[in-house]
């Protein structure tokens, strides 16, 4: 038996900007465990700096390392290794990617691929596109491009003083695509004539626009708005997924299986809005190949009715860790069929990508 975590950096094929700041490649905690002849993966979803969330690549390694690993050891079930580290408070990014990667290690021991394991599946993901800040001309060039290659909803990154020209420029040159703006907490309830502005351009939803913790200024917002509210970093749990809804803070939510602890959770709160009548699509963190292949899976549930940021990597890398990376076709891409998340790794590539590693034991 061993467990190892090791640093990867992919370099990205153009930088990504959001209203946190501009990232040029990904550094990537890729978790590996063997066991009983089986080789299962996770991948950490933080960064290198703590802007998304506290956490970051420091933080969760430590937590992984000194007290996630002593229960990876006796390899529970990620329902009983939700329970078995309940008392650690906090620090989801690191929980979801060791629950994530007990999800492949209990279904290669099974036989089958993680998306049976999961839940009733419609066989494929809608894919959606997410864009970073750019220049306007630069936006419209990738939004043609995305609808060129029949992504089935368009999400671009807006900031403070910057959302509508943003959202004016791609809706007047696309009147009819599915769009949806994303503002990364950026906004205070100060900035209500802004999004006003913006909230006659026919948006599926507007993303996050207030604080990342915030539910009641939300529910204050959405009255106010025709535009649906998506959350996404607001819902870290179960029960703040439950609160949202109940006050009205929200029709939407990402579900980032990371931010959330991993896929137990995720699903509970997927079967809840859906429950009340709310939508739900999967977020992405710019993952790698072992990454998108849990996304991927998940957002082929049945539970999830909306596109969700599951683009190909090659929108992202030059090269990827896996040599099976997702094809999309007609905007839809298909999970992997193979044992757990069915990824096969360019183990030449991924040895020369990383930086550092770690065994733990």
């Amino acid at each position: 038996m061993s467990f190892k975590i090791s640093l990867v950096k992919l370099p990205f094929l153009a930088p990504f900007t959001t209203s946190f700041g501009t990232e040029a490649e990904r550094q990537a905690l890729i978790l590996e465990f063997k066991s009983e002849g089986i080789r299962a993966f996770g991948e950490c979803v933080t960064s290198e700096g703590p802007f998304y969330s506290y956490e970051d690549n420091q933080t969760s390694l430590h937590v992984m390392r000194d007290h996630l690993a002593s229960v990876l050891k006796k390899k529970p079930t990620p329902e009983d290794f939700v329970m078995q580290t309940e008392h650690i408070r906090g620090h989801n990014m690191a929980k979801a990617a060791v629950e994530m990667l007990l999800w492949d290690y209990h279904s290669k021991l099974a036989g089958r691929p993680l998306v049976r394991a999961l839940g009733p599946s419609k066989g494929y993901a809608d894919v959606g596109i997410s864009l970073g800040i750019d220049k306007p001309e630069v936006t419209l060039e990738r939004v043609a491009q995305a609808v060129e290659r029949g992504y089935k909803r368009v999400k671009v990154k807006i900031d403070r003083g910057k959302e509508y020209e943003i959202v004016r420029s791609v809706r007047d040159s696309f009147p009819d695509i599915p769009l949806s703006a994303d503002a990364n907490s950026c906004y205070t309830l100060k900035d209500l004539p802004a999004l006003k502005r913006i909230d006659r351009f026919g948006l599926v939803y507007l993303e996050q626009p207030l604080e990342h913790d915030d539910l009641l200024d939300h529910a204050r917002l959405a009255k106010e708005l025709s535009t649906p509210i998506c959350l996404d970093e607001s819902i870290s749990s179960v029960e703040k997924a439950r609160h949202a809804i109940e006050i009205g803070a929200c029709k939407v939510i990402n579900i980032k299986p990371g931010r959330l602890g991993g896929f137990t959770n995720s699903l509970k709160v997927a079967k809840l809005a859906r429950k009340h009548g709310g939508h739900v699509w999967v977020g992405g963190m710019l993952e790698t190949g072992i990454g998108r292949s849990f996304n991927v899976s998940f957002a082929s549930l049945k539970l999830v009715d909306y596109p969700g940021d599951t683009s190909p990597n090659d929108k992202y890398f030059a090269r990827d860790i896996v040599k099976n990376p997702f094809v999309m076709k007609d905007g839809r891409m298909r999970p992997n069929a193979g044992p757990g998340i069915g990824v096969d790794l360019d183990e030449g590539f991924l040895a020369s990508s990383t930086a550092e590693s770690w065994k733990i034991f």
